[in-house]
């Protein structure tokens, strides 16, 4: 029940809704790229994740990856993961200056590694 109630007002209050929107434009926009498609499935697999993140983790896929995954990555960097990763940051600084803001602070920090390098991880729910 808690996780629910804290998803709810991380939609609302913690920047849910709009992570969400933004992951999910870029998603739609590397689709169109068709050379783009794996970082779109990563945006996308971005977006639904922030949209509802208490309750799930992002882990290394299982068999792990290979070399083409890690200089994909690296190129997703460069692109966009550290810009990404760097507002995760700030914004999850911010929300923790507030007793309040410390749960949606720490899921800002949660979306940081999946951000920084998303190819190759998963999200699993912790139950």
């Amino acid at each position: 029940m808690i996780r629910f109630v804290l998803n709810v007002l991380w939609l609302i209050f913690g920047g849910g809704l709009v992570l969400f929107l933004g992951y999910a434009l870029a998603a739609a926009l590397c689709f169109v790229l068709v050379v783009t498609i794996p970082f779109a499935i990563a945006s996308w697999r971005l977006a639904v994740y922030s949209l509802w993140p208490f309750g799930r983790t992002v882990r290394a896929k299982s068999g792990g990856s290979g070399v083409a995954t890690g200089l994909a990555n690296v190129l997703w960097v460069v692109l966009a993961g550290w810009w990404l990763a760097l507002t995760h940051i700030t914004a999850g600084i911010t929300l923790c200056a507030s007793v309040i803001g410390i749960p949606f602070g720490i899921a800002h920090f949660k979306l940081v590694p999946a951000a920084f390098w998303p190819l190759g991880r998963e999200i699993v729910d912790l139950d």
